[in-house]
């Protein structure tokens, strides 16, 4: 087991900020790919490159978000002039594009919750906790414990940690006016928009490398076995030519489609229909997207899955790779209005023995505009 006081002198302090002139080619390489799409003006991830419009109309869902302001609130309350100065961003501005999943601290922003006291890192977390659903507030919790349990498998502390999250808000907590918050670091990235009563929650990043604490501190510890079990299974319920077309491919993707820096990405639809489902299998395919949908509080996970309802006969699943009991695997969820995609990967902070499913993410985005609520954001703007 770690030593505990090994992780408590690591608390208060960030880790080192990288020298990317001191990594490798390919990372690189890879930093200024991120760079480059910055300068592309935001437009979403759609199927064609054309936005489908009308989907998200500003409108009142009946459901307080007070809790949330409450806590964003009591947040900034508990912090300095300096710390605000840090933590604050305008809600109109390009800081929330810049999250990622990588280890290291590169182009972080706001505030290290290893940095903060006591106190106010558990504020921090009331604000977490305030925007998403308990299942998923256990979710990125447990990711960050993880997080340091990868630091004691890989004996590097200085990148790894279960404080090594960055808070951001944008705006000022308001029941009126557009604002939100973002949480950022290795596979927990969260991303929150509020408008009046709306909320937008992506993208929305999760994952761990390893799923599971065999040892250590957070011995047992465990994050998307759900999501992998029952994506699984529903591929388990379709017939051999359902997953024939549901298959799209055999090679696994290194990241996700869409994972950081990817916010314009163009993905055809492609895979098995719902309108080519049984009715119990469009009842088992409902219950796999509400895996993601109660990532939201829970009246807010309601009107999101009535979204997603709306669209359901547009919606479309899809499979990377082998389907037995033990291969690594992808799948996709596809509508006008959400796109999911869970996948496993190959060993990165731990020792490459080809993809398996001991590394795991699950990430969630609005397609058609509406990711960081930016489609909210310019009809508000425009009135």
């Amino acid at each position: 087991m770690a030593d505990i006081t090994v992780l408590n002198t690591r608390l208060h302090r960030a880790p080192p900020r990288i020298d990317e002139t001191k990594v490798s080619q390919a990372l690189q390489d890879l930093f200024a790919g991120w760079r480059l799409s910055l300068e592309e003006r935001f437009k979403g991830l759609t199927a064609n490159s054309e936005i489908e419009r009308g989907l998200f109309p500003l409108r009142k869902t009946g459901i307080s978000v007070q809790p949330m302001i409450d806590a964003a609130r009591a947040f900034l309350n508990s912090l300095d002039h300096d710390q605000r100065a840090v933590v604050h961003f305008d809600v109109d501005g390009e800081t929330w594009r810049t999250w990622s999943n990588i280890h290291r601290n590169l182009m972080r922003h706001g505030l290290c919750l290893a940095e903060l006291d006591d106190h106010q890192r558990e504020l921090a977390f009331g604000v977490l906790r305030a925007g998403l659903g308990v299942r998923a507030f256990e979710t990125a919790r447990n990711a960050m414990k993880l997080n340091e349990h990868l630091a004691e498998l890989t004996g590097l502390p200085d990148e790894f940690g279960e404080f090594y999250y960055w808070i951001s808000i944008f705006g000022e907590p308001s029941v009126d006016a557009p604002w939100g918050w973002q949480f950022d670091g290795h596979h927990c990235n969260v991303n929150c928009f509020v408008l009046g009563d709306q909320m937008v929650l992506s993208p929305m990043l999760l994952g761990s490398e390893p799923v599971f604490a065999e040892s250590g501190v957070y011995k047992g510890t465990t994050v998307l076995r759900e999501e992998e079990a029952e994506g699984w299974a529903f591929m388990n319920a379709l017939t051999p030519k359902q997953r024939a077309r549901a298959l799209i491919g055999m090679n696994l993707p290194f990241d996700g489609y869409a994972s950081g820096f990817k916010d314009n990405i163009i993905v055809p639809y492609d895979g098995l229909p719902v309108t080519a489902m049984t009715p119990a299998q469009r009842h088992q395919f409902i219950g796999l997207i509400t895996l993601y949908t109660d990532r939201l509080p829970v009246a807010h996970a309601k009107v999101r899955l009535g979204e997603i309802r709306q669209h359901l006969e547009r919606t479309v699943f899809a499979w990377i790779g082998a389907f037995d009991p033990v291969s690594p695997f992808y799948y996709r969820i596809y509508s006008p209005v959400i796109f999911i995609e869970f996948y496993h990967q190959p060993g990165v902070a731990l020792p490459d023995t080809g993809y398996n499913r001991r590394h795991a993410h699950a990430l969630v985005r609005t397609p058609n505009g509406n990711d960081y609520g930016r489609d909210l954001l310019n009809q508000y703007r425009s009135l």
